[in-house]
């Protein structure tokens, strides 16, 4: 038993001893194969210098249309499209009051109904949150920068509602950082947030604007103040004949209705 035990071991180890000999010199003679190809590739290059280009230039390709494909797979997802990029809406998204306001401010200050639609309707939203009156955020964007999201002024403001950067570094930070203050919709939110606050630190709304005018760089405040407000009256009378209009013709269709028999 013990002799037949031995002969089973000797087998094996001599099986064990075969197979390693056996994948040892398989792998030496691929790995003398691959050196073979290696040096046959730079022979060819060496002596072709136009085929190495065009190799590299067909590497180089496969790889940037690698990343491309890797970009756009990234991308995919949540990559808004041209129409989404664009600040602008629709103006059969407005209400009526908002609808006139912007028809008339687009003929005024010769800009297209649809960008001056998306900032309308963000003025009244802020407005609500705010207890702003939206025709008033409407009014300094008007003084300030004509409805130009791109305007600079002298003394750094930027935007509609010409913000400086550097003053209000802390709340463009949420939106990106500095660059965010030319983006329309965050300058107006920016803007009317701090219009907000100099409202509450004063005593009147003409005091606010006073502060508002020189944090923005205008220089002669009270012909500042009085446009500002001047310009509201304007949008309040337009938003106003809107609103007039609309409950005159409820009320006719209420008259026109049968009397309820008695």
């Amino acid at each position: 038993m013990t002799a037949t035990w031995t002969r089973l071991k000797l087998v094996a180890y001599t099986l064990i001893c075969d197979v390693r000999e056996g994948f040892v010199e398989i792998t030496r003679h691929s790995l003398a194969v691959i050196g073979l190809i290696v040096v046959a590739t730079a022979l060819t290059f060496a002596a072709r210098p136009g085929l190495q280009q065009t190799a590299n230039d067909t590497l180089m390709g496969w790889l940037q249309g690698r990343q491309v494909q890797l970009f756009q797979a990234q991308e995919a997802p949540w990559a808004p499209s041209p129409a989404e990029r664009t600040t602008a809406t629709s103006v059969n998204n407005l209400n009526k009051e908002q609808v006139a306001v912007t028809h008339w401010l687009s003929r005024k200050y010769k800009i297209s109904p649809e960008p001056l639609a998306a900032l309308v309707s963000e003025a009244w939203s802020l407005g609500e949150r705010s207890h702003i009156a939206p025709t008033l955020i409407l009014s300094i964007i008007a003084i300030e920068s004509r409805f130009n999201p791109f305007a600079s002024g002298s003394q750094g403001g930027m935007g509609l509602m010409q913000i400086e950067p550097g003053v209000h570094s802390t709340a463009l930070s949420s939106f990106g950082g500095r660059l965010a203050a030319f983006d329309p919709l965050t300058n107006l939110r920016v803007g009317t947030r701090h219009l907000q606050g100099l409202i509450q630190d004063t005593a009147s709304l003409e005091d606010a604007l006073r502060l508002y005018a020189l944090t923005s760089g205008q220089d002669k405040n009270e012909q500042y103040v009085d446009r500002v407000l001047a310009e509201q009256k304007q949008m309040d009378h337009i938003s106003q004949g809107q609103k007039t209009a609309l409950a005159n013709k409820n009320n006719a269709t209420l008259t026109k209705l049968p009397q309820a028999q008695m």
